[in-house]
């Protein structure tokens, strides 16, 4: 193990242990279960997940869905604790069986502004229902917006002893992120302990951790409760939908920021082993969350060494330190998980969006789609845009006119090349995207048009080096178009035409395959040493 791994681990563990106790209490469940699961879910995810800053534990957003499920579900304490440890085990099958199905690759309709919006708007998310515990109040609200209306409204009612002690957390741990060999957050966690046992802070008002029991109740399964779990199910697979987007969301942001790589189907795999794990030791459902991964980023982790040490950190705090854990400060750990995010806010990969011009409006979205909707809504909104905005770029009937470079072998657009030339008697073009069900006639019929439009044109060229492939609405639009330009007298050829169009087109025009070429220089001679052929079909 690295020395960075050490210090990144120790300052991780300072971290889980105020998210496992604030993510305990939106479930309703016991904070032993969270910390439980914490421990369970890093090791199983070092032994076969593949990023060095995943940290997985329980998230914010998984905990309220399980809060959901149990309040949905009859039964007194003990059985929704039993159905807990159920909705668990049944996120960890269905993350093992979609990775043995392969479908991470359904991952790559994230596009990574999507990912850098998400990543984005949880940062604030997340922040934002921190405020509250900083402050000492209770502001209970549906979205981060009334939440944000909430706590402003509520300021006169501030705790200023719980401000205080936050906001001193919150600085002592920026300045301390300036010292990379220095374990901030677990500084100043201590410094918490040490503030509250000297200045009785509970005494002053200010809201402390408290005992934390360690044992594991072991659930017992009724057939009553065995009847309910297929009223569970409704509710699993939307909680294994927000573990893998938020999951992936950050470790795709994560890998992105680190120019690293990491491969859905596996990381799906170790999701599940680590769910598998935790419902195992009755803990809860854990993901990568943001905010623990991006404190492992800035803590300078260095491999998934730092996930192991944060496990065994957070379990000899609880086991060996049980008293001094009791006294900690509540808005002390409230700071601890802000400090965490504040660097995820840099606007700067989204604005450089905006410079770019492309795709900056789906990365606003996915950052607002995740503080109106919530994060897994969030994300399918974010997703649905940019799966918009690919098809309104490919339905586009953008076609451009080529032309010669010189002397030499290379076409291009006589649009944006001025010192291209054209082949007289011959218009050649190629159509900018992928030619599809709902392109494929706009963009024929544009060059058709053309063509009918110039009476000097005496053979026509077709590109389709931006198709791959056909479906049949596109096949049959390209007969279409070679029937109404061959029966002009003109002769028509294509080039640049892939295998697997041009076994499509093979199966439906042998004739037509005929005049297909590799190349539009191919194209070109083949038209020019035929001036009397006919190019329509026989």
């Amino acid at each position: 193990m690295r020395k960075g791994d050490w210090i990144a681990g120790v300052s991780v563990a300072g971290l889980m242990l105020p998210e496992a106790v604030a993510y305990a209490g939106i479930a309703g469940l016991p904070p032993q279960r969270a910390i439980f699961a914490a421990v369970a879910g890093c090791l199983a995810y070092a032994v076969i997940g593949r990023s060095r800053f995943a940290i997985v534990t329980p998230t914010s957003s998984s905990a309220a869905i399980l809060a959901a499920t149990l309040a949905a579900m009859p039964g007194s304490v003990g059985d929704k604790a039993a159905l807990a440890t159920i909705v668990v085990a049944l996120v960890g099958i269905l993350f093992l069986l979609a990775s043995a199905m392969r479908l991470g690759n359904l991952a790559g309709f994230i596009s990574r502004p999507v990912l850098r919006g998400f990543a984005f708007g949880l940062a604030i998310t997340i922040i934002l229902r921190q405020l509250p515990v900083l402050a000492g109040v209770d502001v209970k609200a549906p979205d981060v917006f009334h939440l944000a209306i909430g706590l402003v409204s509520s300021a006169p009612q501030w705790h200023l002893p719980s401000v205080l002690v936050g906001v001193a957390a919150l600085a002592a741990l920026i300045v301390l992120r300036r010292i990379p060999l220095v374990p901030g957050a677990f500084l100043v966690l201590g410094a918490g302990i040490a503030a509250s046992f000297l200045f009785d802070l509970a005494h002053h008002g200010v809201a402390l951790v408290g005992s934390i029991p360690l044992e594991a109740a072991w659930p017992e399964f009724s057939g009553r409760q065995w009847t309910e779990i297929r009223a569970l199910l409704p509710f699993v697979l939307p909680l294994m939908l927000i573990l893998f987007a938020e999951s992936w969301g950050t470790l795709r942001s994560l890998a992105l920021r680190n120019n690293e790589t990491v491969e859905a189907n596996r990381e799906l795999g170790a999701l599940g082993f680590a769910n598998v794990a935790s419902a195992v030791v009755q803990g809860m459902p854990v993901g990568a969350g943001f905010s623990a991964g991006a404190a492992s980023e800035a803590a300078g982790a260095q491999s998934r060494a730092t996930a192991v040490i944060a496990a065994f950190g957070l379990a000899f705090l609880m086991i060996f330190a049980p008293g001094p854990v009791a006294l900690l400060p509540q808005p002390v750990l409230a700071a601890v998980v802000v400090a965490a995010l504040t660097h995820a806010l840099n606007p700067m990969p989204l604005l450089r969006l905006w410079q770019l011009n492309r795709d900056g409006f789906i990365a606003l979205a996915a950052v607002f789609g995740v503080l109106v909707f919530g994060v897994l809504d969030g994300m399918l909104v974010a997703i649905a845009l940019s799966l918009a905005a690919l098809l309104r770029r490919l339905a586009s009937p953008y076609v451009a006119r080529l032309g010669r470079l010189g002397q030499g072998h290379d076409f291009v657009d006589i649009a944006r090349h001025a010192d291209a030339a054209q082949i007289p008697g011959v218009a050649i073009w190629r159509p900018a995207q992928p030619l599809f069900f709902a392109n494929a006639d706009a963009m024929l019929t544009t060059i058709a048009h053309d063509v009918h439009a110039e009476s000097a044109i005496a053979a026509v060229i077709v590109s389709l080096e931006e198709s791959f492939d056909l479906d049949s609405t596109a096949l049959d639009a390209l007969l279409e178009f070679d029937k109404t330009i061959g029966s002009s007298g003109k002769r028509v050829h294509y080039a640049r035409v892939h295998d697997r169009a041009r076994d499509l087109i093979a199966a439906a025009s042998p004739e037509l395959a005929g005049r297909c070429s590799v190349s539009v220089d191919d194209a070109v001679a083949a038209v020019l040493s035929q001036p009397s052929r006919s190019g329509g079909p026989s």
